[in-house]
């Protein structure tokens, strides 16, 4: 049976903390699923390490084996309750910021009074965030930080998101090289066989040529996997909105073959929302696990 690498988006694709109904069976199914050798589960959130794991504890997920996290910023690799961080990214992102610390960025921004810098646990070398009320036109503000950062020869990645419980805006100011894409295919192309630094990550580089890789997203800020051409799961639960939008675009690039929208209904007898769909996908571009997850 093929491997897998399996990268997954966290909220609202595996965690069910959206409007829509879970299935009952989906996270127990998955669970199950992440289990088999064949298959390395990569979580890839917006979230830091503190909430990731906090995340993991509350909705009883599957421990994965890597974590982009951070908003792409960084990348583990998890063996159990020890994670290392994966230090050549940074050092493969941070030349877009020139050297400069994000409390040096910050300095280019300070005087935009939208925004609010967000809690020191929430920065790191290559991510300076700021909270920015709902009623503020993000469009304009982003603007105006775009002139002021080009201005420095910055490269920037800016990313608008909505905190929905907390009703906040939430505005992070990245390395441009530092997406969501970028990171995947950076630990795909690190995970090919090579010299290791541990044994245990040696392990995990054996034999890795074959290894087939599925992106599993619900949001507008996976948007630039899902119309890449990585093979993509769009689960049932997005909004009407980004379906059309990702089907489109894959549609004009050619594309169209690497995405799967989630269905209500499909082989598995789940809904399709949240890790349903992902499973659905999953099954829809490796048949090979269809028996296994039917018996589950």
């Amino acid at each position: 049976m093929s491997e897998l690498l399996l990268c997954t988006d966290m909220d609202r694709t595996i965690i069910p903390n959206g409007a829509q109904r879970e299935d009952a069976n989906a996270r127990p199914r998955f669970r199950a699923f992440c289990a088999l050798p064949e298959v390395s589960l990569v979580y890839v959130s917006g979230r830091d390490r503190v909430l990731v794991e906090q995340a993991i504890n509350e909705y009883d997920l599957p421990q994965p084996n890597y974590v982009i996290s951070d908003v792409g910023t960084r990348i583990y690799y998890c063996n159990g309750a020890q994670w290392r961080e994966i230090a050549e990214w940074q050092a493969e992102i941070a030349p877009d910021w020139l050297g400069r610390s994000y409390q040096q960025v910050n300095e280019l921004l300070q005087d935009i009074d939208e925004l609010r810098l967000q809690e020191d646990s929430k920065q790191n070398n290559c991510k300076l965030s700021y909270y920015l009320d709902l009623d503020v036109d993000h469009k304009d503000v982003k603007n105006r930080m775009q002139h002021r950062l080009a201005v420095a020869d910055i490269a920037a990645n800016l990313i608008w998101s909505i905190d929905e419980p907390a009703g906040i805006g939430l505005l992070d100011v990245l390395p441009r090289s530092a997406s969501k894409l970028h990171a995947i295919r950076f630990l795909q192309h690190y995970l090919e066989p090579k010299v290791a630094e541990t044994k245990s990550l040696e392990t995990e580089r054996q034999n890795r040529e074959s290894r087939e890789l599925i992106f599993a997203g619900d949001s507008g800020n996976d948007f630039e996997v899902l119309v890449s051409g990585i093979d993509s799961v769009l689960v049932n639960n997005a909004s009407s909105e980004l379906k059309l939008l990702v089907s489109q675009t894959v549609d004009a690039n050619g594309n169209g073959e690497n995405l799967y929208i989630a269905e209500a209904d499909c082989s598995l007898g789940m809904n399709g929302n949240y890790a349903a769909g992902v499973l659905q996908g999953v099954v829809h571009f490796m048949p090979e696990f269809l028996n296994y997850l039917k018996s589950t």
